[in-house]
């Protein structure tokens, strides 16, 4: 049985003004520029904005969705189903020919409210009884044996929670076949405290490998299972010009070391990139890089069923700020922002489809065994 699985961070799909500690930010420029004595005023043109904004960027992300003519969404960033339904319903499938349905969503751990979701093709099974999700955002480092001592001098006790987001684990009963999938966000680099330490990001591999394995058993390898979704770690980057250098400590170390394959290993190094980094002080640009933090890791079974498994990245839906070759030696505006390659209504930053690149792997599922 032939199915195409994609992973998809789609940025802030939610349905509140305002999110967790702070606004939407894409509201916070143009309100900037005004001068609003009367704050509810300002809360009624900030919704408006929203509003606006929103569809716009909703129409790209759709796009982006409907190009991977995917059979199954592992998705990111998703307030809850009360917002994934509609706008499957009035943006993917005004787009696509595809139908979804079969959703899975529970709250997760992020102070932001933003969630991983998995979605399915709805004549992929004829009843929902087929499709079995867990959630695993309550386990802790103690549950799942992964605390240490690098985690306990960040001051993490054994009895908090693992995950900062969740791991959506789906189970689909396909009849002659079955598969397995773990759906992922790991704690990111640059928001909120513990950031930027590959610490958290390595406790949450080794707790997701964890569960795979008790899960199956001594049968791990021979299994149908899939890690996908936003891992926010690299183990290389590409840096302006195409030069490619490896990153050490990304924290991947547990799923990616005799364990889980990327199918995107099969690209040229070049193409293996989801996301674009910029890092910026007073106006001038410190560094840049490219980098893949988005992944459809596949079980070794998988994997050897699939050694020609295809790989698509899809970067039409990235603002035109993002160079989508990295080694062009040209990063003017009026280089970029003539390229005519983003989908339609695509923007300097915004509108986009999202910060991160849908990455689409398209596999053979072997019959489960007697």
């Amino acid at each position: 049985m032939r199915l195409r699985i994609a992973t998809f961070n789609v940025e802030n799909l939610v349905s509140r003004n305002a999110y967790g500690p702070k606004a939407r930010p894409q509201t916070g420029p143009a309100l900037s520029l005004f001068d609003f004595a009367d704050p509810e005023m300002r809360d009624h043109i900030q919704a408006a904005i929203a509003v606006a904004l929103e569809d716009d960027e909703r129409l790209a992300t759709a796009l982006a969705i409907a190009e991977t003519r995917a059979d199954i969404l592992c998705l990111q960033e998703v307030d809850g189903l009360g917002v994934l339904a509609p706008f499957l319903s009035n943006y993917v499938h005004a787009l696509g020919d595809i139908r979804y349905g079969h959703m899975r969503l529970e709250p997760g751990n992020d102070p932001r409210g933003i969630d991983v979701a998995f979605c399915a093709r709805k004549d992929l099974v004829d009843d929902e009884a087929r499709i079995r999700s867990r959630s695993w955002r309550e386990a802790t480092f103690a549950d799942l044996g992964v605390h240490d001592d690098d985690l306990a001098a960040m001051g993490i006790a054994a009895e908090s929670r693992v995950f900062n987001r969740d791991c959506l684990e789906v189970d689909l009963d396909l009849g002659e076949t079955s598969l397995t999938i773990f759906i992922c966000h790991f704690k990111s680099t640059g928001y909120g405290p513990r950031s930027g330490s590959p610490v958290l990001r390595r406790a949450e591999a080794r707790a997701v490998r964890a569960i795979v394995e008790r899960r199956f058993g001594a049968g791990w390898r021979e299994a149908s299972w899939i890690v996908a979704g936003d891992l926010n770690a690299a183990t290389s980057a590409i840096l302006p010009g195409g030069a490619i250098v490896d990153v050490s400590d990304s924290g991947l170390e547990p799923l990616l070391d005799d364990f889980a394959v990327d199918p995107a290993r099969s690209l040229p190094p070049g193409e293996r990139w989801t996301y674009f980094h910029r890092e910026t002080a007073e106006g001038r640009v410190l560094a840049e890089r490219h980098v893949q933090l988005d992944r459809v890791l596949l079980s070794p079974a998988l994997a050897a069923a699939n050694p020609g498994a295809r790989v698509e990245i899809l970067r039409r839906g990235l603002p035109y700020r993002v160079p989508l070759d990295p080694a062009h030696p040209d990063r003017s505006i009026g280089h970029l922002a003539t390229r005519a390659d983003r989908y339609p209504r695509i923007g300097w930053d915004r509108p986009r489809a999202s910060d991160h690149c849908p990455v689409v792997v398209e596999i053979d599922l072997p019959p489960a065994p007697a």
